[in-house]
């Protein structure tokens, strides 16, 4: 059976003080709070700019060992340059010190605009630069643009092992020269439940499941009910232990590759209204 990882994705929201967050809590604690009652969370400030080493070096220093960070590709790549000529970005990308969270970096997920169109070429491209090992990551950063002179971090501590999901947003995608791409570069095709508002597979493609619940009925704000919460259980429950479930919403039909299991990360993204936290530990009590 492959390990559960049910989180939050990102952890400094205003309104979740005095709620989620102790009233006297010191916003430089919320992290380390929040990594105290959850095994996992997506950073997603990385997604609208690079960050820097020292941000890296300081969020594992607060979190507990077997804390585990997904990390959000930066949107210069998916919806800036949407793919094209992205060497040099992921050559900064991986050089911003994202590598200094060494034991404590899971996934990389790589979310696309809704108007951006499934192009085989332009997505093989770019599955085929995508590192799945920090050794590789390395070799990449070194090739970073002069303009991260003085803020790249150039080291790892050994070899480990890297992952990669993408989260489509345009129905083009529903197109079995997709799904064979992701299974070749071994790429997550991520489970998004975004209320009805953009398309949400669940194909199994790699060697892990990487979902993104970002609300029952309103886009990042409604909350789910037990119902839903049990749906998303017995689905993953299914998914840990290599399966699929019978009514899954497939772009290729037929059971997924065989696999004893398959590890699962899992993030609500239902911030506004403080329901991710919430449900993320409900959740976690169903599977």
């Amino acid at each position: 059976m492959g390990q559960i990882r049910i989180g939050i994705s990102g952890w400094r929201y205003a309104g979740w003080r005095g709620v989620f967050y102790p009233e006297d809590l010191a916003q430089a604690r919320e992290l380390a709070f929040a990594s105290s009652v959850l095994p996992t969370i997506e950073i997603n400030g990385s997604f609208y700019s690079l960050l820097r080493p020292q941000n890296y070096q300081d969020w594992y220093d607060a979190t507990p060992p077997g804390f585990v960070f997904a990390h959000k590709g930066n949107r210069f790549i998916t919806h800036i340059k949407r793919l094209r000529d992205p060497g040099k970005p992921l050559a900064n990308v991986f050089a911003s010190g994202v590598l200094l969270l060494r034991e404590k970096l899971g996934p990389f997920l790589w979310q696309f605009p809704p108007n951006f169109k499934f192009n085989a070429d332009l997505v093989e491209h770019f599955f085929s630069l995508l590192p799945h090992d920090t050794e590789k990551a390395l070799d990449m950063a070194r090739g970073y643009e002069a303009r991260m002179n003085g803020r790249a971090a150039l080291e790892i501590d050994r070899k480990r092992s890297m992952r990669h999901a993408m989260e489509i947003r345009n129905d083009t995608f529903n197109d079995p020269d997709f799904v064979k791409l992701l299974r070749k570069y071994d790429v997550a095709l991520v489970v998004a439940d975004t209320a009805g508002k953009w398309p949400d597979f669940e194909d199994v493609t790699a060697d892990f499941m990487y979902l993104r619940l970002h609300g029952q009925e309103q886009l990042y704000a409604s909350g789910y009910t037990d119902a839903a919460l049990r749906h998303w259980a017995k689905r993953i429950d299914a998914w840990a232990v290599g399966g699929q479930v019978d009514d899954a919403r497939l772009i290729v039909a037929g059971p997924p590759p065989k696999r004893a299991g398959r590890d699962v990360y899992c993030y609500f993204d239902n911030d506004i209204k403080v329901h991710a936290p919430f449900d993320a530990h409900k959740l976690a009590g169903l599977v």
